[in-house]
């Protein structure tokens, strides 16, 4: 009898452990799972070539660098953030259906849709210093401060080396259990990518490390003349690292909105 209690009370001792061991687990992650959603305000408005069809944003010591889409119009440009005035710009040829860009040192790397080819130029003159290719279609691209980050339209990030252009690794894109598709332009902000999701007006807060969507940024309603054109959806992000400010814009918008984003 005694053994018997012995051996129940040992039970119950090594289920109240696994019992307690599972709540300090179970209270330490919801923390790292909670989706957050965040609204948006408008700090400034800045005038946007409404004839640009954006695909890629980047912004450094003032300048905006953007890369436009649609065959017979694709260019690469410096614009002026006060006056949207185009600076400088490299029309692509008429076959290549220009997409993302990002900045990497003293070049400026930009995709294409659907030919498999990505172009580098020299930042200061545009000048073409080289291709490289993809398997996959060319949609968004950002750098991390150690790869490129590009998306190609599916759920996945893939992650690739600047220097020889090969891929060295990839994630899958998920909120929760759902596989998040459509991934278009990207942006590196502060350890995380930001993404626009084509046709939405929202914006994916990526942990890159494991795909997981951190946050979701609502848009909603900050451009009211994009409604009268299907095609003039939201995209393009820029983060200017230097004075903490971000950016959006859209395709065919006429206007360029920095904003603060703030937690719902």
């Amino acid at each position: 009898m005694r053994q018997q209690k012995i051996v129940a009370f040992l039970l119950c001792a090594i289920i109240l452990a696994i019992v307690a061991v599972t709540f300090v687990l179970l209270s330490k992650t919801p923390a790292n799972n909670v989706l957050l959603s965040y609204t948006y305000k408008v700090v400034k408005i800045y005038p946007h070539d409404q004839n640009a069809f954006t695909q890629g944003l980047a912004i450094e010591k003032g300048f905006l660098y953007e890369g436009t889409g649609l065959w017979g119009s694709s260019s690469l440009r410096r614009v002026d953030l006060e006056t949207g005035k185009i600076l400088q710009m490299r029309s692509l040829p008429y076959e290549f259906f220009g997409e993302g860009i990002t900045i990497f040192g003293n070049k400026i790397i930009q995709l294409t849709w659907q030919n498999q080819i990505g172009f580098v130029y020299d930042k200061q003159t545009f000048e073409l210093l080289q291709n490289f290719s993809y398997p996959t279609e060319g949609w968004g691209i950002t750098y991390d401060g150690k790869h490129l980050i590009m998306s190609d339209g599916t759920a996945n990030l893939y992650f690739i080396d600047p220097e020889t252009f090969h891929r060295v690794g990839q994630v899958e894109v998920r909120d929760g259990n759902m596989s998040v598709q459509r991934l278009n332009e990207l942006e590196f902000v502060k350890g995380d990518v930001y993404a626009n999701v084509w046709g939405e007006e929202k914006i994916a807060i990526i942990n890159p490390k494991t795909g997981q969507v951190k946050g979701w940024i609502d848009l909603t309603g900050i451009c009211p003349q994009a409604k009268q054109n299907p095609n003039s959806v939201l995209n393009g992000i820029a983060y200017d690292e230097e004075t903490d400010r971000l950016f959006v814009t859209g395709k065919l918008w006429p206007q360029l909105f920095e904003i603060k984003i703030r937690q719902k």
